[in-house]
């Protein structure tokens, strides 16, 4: 009841929203700029041998490295600053993604291959007419994936160095109300959290499934 009475209060008076606010403007720039890298990463990969040993070579050392780690090395290098969560959020998607799309590529059956050649698409074309139609399946489990790392990153990432130009987002709102032992605030916090990925899970993810890949006949 005192978390509920603390939710409704932290709603009600805008501080909830405010500070989910902060944290989702950062989370969609490293988000979207990781996707940007991803796929052109993985459109490298699937053109050149370079690439596809690129590829491979970046996703062994750092796949298995936590973004969280890397954090102190961004603040070295951005400071405290947005741009310090932004470089530890793509961090977080670009592998995951990058790996999924490229498997989800290297699944394109040869026939469908050839029949874009046919038609006299090669490099970029062929790659956003047939690969990325085909292979979609993969590249929205990888955009799932993505996603559910830089959420749970960023949330770390707030808790460890707080406020970013003066500003806090849910992570710090936890943290902070954790330090003042207002512990119905911090399970406030943490119930936005969990409702803000059901929210993006079933409005976002399952509305893009149900109207490409489900509604093509790809996946049950």
């Amino acid at each position: 009841m005192q978390t509920a009475a603390a939710l409704y209060d932290g709603l009600l008076s805008g501080e909830l929203p405010a500070k989910v606010g902060v944290s989702l403007v950062v989370l969609l720039k490293g988000y979207l700029l990781g996707i940007v890298l991803a796929f052109g990463l993985t459109s490298l990969a699937v053109s050149t041998q370079i690439g596809r040993d690129l590829l491979s070579s970046l996703t062994s050392m750092f796949n298995p490295l936590p973004a969280i780690a890397l954090l102190p090395l961004a603040l070295l290098w951005f400071g405290l600053g947005d741009n310090s969560l932004i470089f530890v959020l793509v961090h977080s998607v670009l592998w995951a993604l990058a790996l999924n799309t490229y498997a989800g590529f290297m699944g394109v059956s040869e026939t469908l291959r050839m029949a874009g050649r046919n038609y006299g698409l090669r490099g970029l074309r062929l790659v956003v007419y047939i690969l990325i139609p085909a292979a979609l399946p993969s590249i929205l489990s990888g955009l799932k994936i993505g996603w559910a790392f830089a959420w749970r990153t960023l949330i770390a990432a707030e808790l460890v160095f707080g406020a970013t130009s003066g500003k806090g987002g849910l992570g710090w709102y936890i943290f902070q109300n954790r330090n003042e032992l207002y512990t119905d605030k911090v399970f406030a916090g943490l119930a936005v959290v969990i409702l803000i990925g059901l929210l993006v899970e079933s409005l976002v993810f399952n509305t893009l499934e149900r109207v490409t890949v489900r509604r093509w006949g790809m996946q049950r």
